[in-house]
């Protein structure tokens, strides 16, 4: 059975101080602090680009797990800002590290419900496949398309990458999957003309009104509780977003993390992000992941340390 080995996650160095920048678009400290969440927000530097962010992740991954590169047998990146449409990211990706001639690469083109897509889709081929190394890496760098001045939008996304092992001997067991669209509420969250869009109240009220009882399904198909799942690994899309759902679940916040203060909302890279550390707690050993957000879309699963 397919399943996560480990994950890496990168950050690049540089970062906005959103408390300076929440001033300068008519925001304030207290909307920062109490509600968006986010502190300071990661940047990648002018010089860099989505793939530079994916290559770093696995390289990362490859140090970290004592990864052969030429052992991936398929390669998944998991991005809506790719640098550019053809050729695709991962066979960039692929081309930079020498990876295996024999190495199936594909991009999935998913934004925050990305990540959790990604494990459905990949596992299943590699399933099919009769494959044994496979690896998701997200990089989806949104400061290319926000614009600074932007308030609904400057003060929330971070750039980042993550990379995530998928082997046939893996920590955590991949549970079943379910998923979600809102297509006539689409264009609530999109890029026009290289510029980022988006209405947070249209965003916040879909997800406070969508996620929390697609969580209580997802986990009820999984055959256990509310109860018995050790940690709520959500999409980072804001605090208040985070805490709305955890109390709609009727579960306690600290179960349900808000861990992207210092770099912003990474959007597929948001749960890998936080899931790295979180899975390294030898008392997390049953898990929800759920993302949500652009398209509209959402996806949630649970995942069980194999014993």
């Amino acid at each position: 059975m397919i399943g996560i080995s480990g994950i890496a996650a990168y950050l690049p160095e540089q970062r906005i101080d959103a408390l300076d920048r929440a001033l300068c678009v008519g925001s304030s400290h207290e909307q920062v602090e109490g509600r968006i969440g986010f502190r300071s927000l990661a940047q990648m530097r002018p010089d860099q680009q989505a793939k530079d962010l994916a290559v770093s992740a696995l390289e990362m991954l490859s140090r970290r797990m004592d990864l052969d590169l030429s052992a991936i047998e398929v390669l998944a990146v998991v991005s809506q800002n790719p640098g550019r449409n053809i050729p695709h990211l991962s066979a960039v990706v692929h081309g930079v590290l020498g990876l295996s001639d024999e190495c199936a690469c594909f991009d999935i083109g998913l934004g925050c419900s990305g990540y959790v897509y990604a494990l459905s889709i990949v596992s299943a081929f590699m399933s099919a496949n009769q494959l044994r190394k496979g690896v998701i890496v997200t990089a989806d760098p949104y400061s290319r398309i926000v614009d600074p001045q932007d308030k609904a939008t400057s003060l929330i996304f971070g750039d980042g990458s993550t990379a995530t092992l998928l082997t046939d001997e893996p920590i955590f067991d991949l549970g079943a999957f379910s998923f979600g669209t809102l297509g006539a509420e689409a264009e609530k969250l999109a890029c026009n003309d290289g510029i980022l869009y988006m209405n947070g109240r249209a965003v916040f009220n879909f997800t406070a009104s969508r996620v929390p009882d697609h969580i209580r399904k997802t986990v009820e198909k999984n055959q256990t509780d509310l109860d018995a799942i050790d940690c709520f690994v959500l999409h980072q899309g804001s605090r208040f977003i985070v805490e709305t759902i955890a109390d709609r679940l009727g579960v306690e916040r600290r179960k349900v993390p808000f861990l992207a203060a210092e770099y912003g909302n990474t959007v597929s890279s948001s749960i890998p992000m936080m899931l790295e550390s979180i899975m390294r707690d030898k008392n997390n050993n049953s898990l929800v992941l759920s993302g949500f957000g652009v398209g509209l879309s959402w996806a949630s699963t649970v995942i069980k340390r194999r014993s």
